[in-house]
């Protein structure tokens, strides 16, 4: 369908170009320090490697793990092609340990856009009209962007690959937000949090004695 086309397979690079005016302008209001900026910005990048990498792997789990069919009904076996590429390129069906990409990118795109946007919280844009203007056109977009990850991703648990594989991409997704905002982060060799907030997940409700 469309959203599966135009969005999810394209699910960084949406995520990436939205956050990126996002990220620019909210840190450099609150921070006043371009170095500041550019190192939160980095945080872009780390997404990027852990995009790239995970789904490297996944690749790479599909075509150790798999065999080459004749059809999508497993029945006839064609042992000369080892490969998910000879298979497809022989004309044949490639069944593997798909771990699902879209259950990964799709948890990790939106915990991290919901890290990101709490950054509203202590941001005031009220004295410059265009300013606000834009901040809030973008967070409109990231928040609407959410809502079609988190949409997509129940559709992908109802209607694509098995429970494992899912359940696979779903716990890569949260390690790595999990890795990064929840621990990475708070050290000062990292991008770092949005400033003057903590992460939303390292967050401990008071407790009254």
């Amino acid at each position: 369908n469309v959203l599966t086309s135009f969005f999810v397979k394209l699910a960084w690079a949406w995520t990436f170009w939205l956050m990126l005016p996002f990220i620019a302008i909210t840190n450099y209001c609150l921070s006043q320090n371009i170095l500041g900026m550019l190192r939160r910005l980095s945080t872009l990048l780390v997404g990027t490697m852990i995009w790239y990498i995970c789904t490297t792997f996944f690749l790479y789990v599909e075509d150790f793990t798999g065999s080459c069919y004749k059809s999508p009904a497993l029945d006839v076996q064609f042992r000369e092609h080892l490969s998910k590429r000879q298979c497809h390129q022989g004309g044949g069906f490639w069944h593997g340990f798909d771990i699902s990409g879209h259950s990964f990118l799709l948890s990790f795109c939106a915990l991290m856009i919901v890290e990101e946007i709490a950054v509203l919280r202590v941001l005031n844009t009220n004295r410059n009209l265009r300013l606000h203007t834009v901040v809030n056109a973008l967070f409109v977009a990231l928040s609407f962007l959410t809502l079609i990850w988190v949409w997509m991703f129940f559709c992908t648990a109802v209607y694509f690959h098995d429970f494992s594989q899912k359940l696979c991409g779903t716990l890569v997704g949260l390690s790595a937000w999990y890795g990064t905002y929840r621990f990475w982060y708070l050290k000062s060799f990292s991008p770092g949090l949005p400033p003057q907030i903590v992460s939303l997940s390292s967050k401990k409700p008071n407790r009254s004695r």
